[in-house]
């Protein structure tokens, strides 16, 4: 069987694409880690308009240029424009295939979902969990890294996001990535706890600005709680797939990720809220329900393109520590 090259739009059920032998590659991850502006600026030139969000133009340019053979697009529980993502990777003669965490939210729905990922790639349920086995033996070490995050303040926020964020697709190489998180992990535990600063909480998709971390810091805080980061390294570690990601909060309604939001902040002894939100995005709609049920200081942060935060953006950040710090 060939080895293939699987992009992806966000986390999904990964276990699949491990278990058929294939690498899997979030296609978000490569578009910040290239060069994203260039990204941006030829799917422009292709007709994206302005006013569609930059992940999309950036996953679109992203996907052409990575030598992929196969793009798996997540239609429901991720971005609106999904499917024409999908239609336009299709007319540049990108093989698709198209996933979908079922807005019910069932076991019967989201087990066919799976049932029919597993087909596509000619792997069996005992195969999936396979090698679900061998990725949350990785997840366990991610549970530990975002406990000494919060409570013994050996891992900052930044530090934190990279080693998240990545877990969506451990970097294509689950054996390297765990070998690298080791590392860390060893040079982590024997530092002296970071100084004390202004609990918070990142909640919402990861940032596209490039220093929203380092900033943090420059004002006086530092983030100790993830949102959807922690949330792509499944942190429940259910055995049966299915529960997994049932749990897994971001595909679903803003409720299900208010249940998981609120007994964190309280856990964490979070002191003030940054909610980002990417500009052009439905999910800013839900944003107006986190801030309306999260009883905290709530800065609500909005970015567009990957740079560095303009000069508004970093006073409204500077001014928000001033008040509550």
């Amino acid at each position: 069987m060939k080895h293939k090259r699987i992009g992806f739009t966000t986390s999904f059920p990964v276990e699949v694409v491990f278990a058929a032998g294939h690498t899997p590659i979030d296609l978000n991850n490569i578009f910040l880690t290239q060069d994203a502006v260039a990204h941006i600026h030829s799917a422009e030139l292709k007709g994206f308009p302005r006013t569609i969000c930059s992940w999309i133009k950036g996953n679109y340019n992203a996907a052409l240029c990575s030598n992929l053979d196969e793009v798996i697009g997540i239609i429901q529980g991720d971005c609106s424009n999904g499917n024409s993502l999908l239609d336009m990777l299709g007319e540049e003669g990108m093989s698709i295939f198209r996933f979908s965490f079922p807005p019910e939210r069932s076991t019967e729905a989201l087990n066919k979902e799976i049932s029919n990922l597993e087909a596509h790639f000619g792997v069996s349920r005992s195969d999936t969990l396979k090698a679900k086995l061998r990725l949350d033996s990785i997840r366990k070490k991610l549970l530990v890294l975002d406990e000494w995050t919060w409570n013994q303040r050996l891992v900052s926020g930044k530090e934190n996001h990279y080693w998240l964020v990545n877990s969506s697709d451990f970097m294509g190489n689950p054996d390297l990535y765990e070998e690298n998180l080791d590392a860390f992990m060893q040079n982590a535990e024997k530092r002296d706890p970071l100084p004390s600063r202004l609990r918070l909480a990142y909640l919402g998709v990861p940032p596209i600005y490039k220093n929203i971390y380092d900033s943090i810091i420059d004002c006086g805080g530092d983030v100790l709680f993830n949102e959807v980061q922690r949330q792509f390294s499944m942190p429940s570690l259910h055995e049966d797939i299915l529960q997994q990601y049932l749990t897994y909060t971001y595909p679903y309604s803003v409720y299900y990720r208010l249940a998981d939001i609120k007994p964190e902040l309280e856990k964490r002894h979070i002191d003030a809220v940054i909610s980002y939100t990417q500009s052009f995005c439905h999910l800013q709609i839900d944003n107006l329900l986190l801030k309306k049920y999260i009883d905290l200081p709530f800065l609500t942060l909005e970015g567009d393109q990957p740079e560095e935060l303009d000069s508004r953006t970093l006073l409204r950040l500077e001014s928000f520590f001033e008040v509550h710090s």
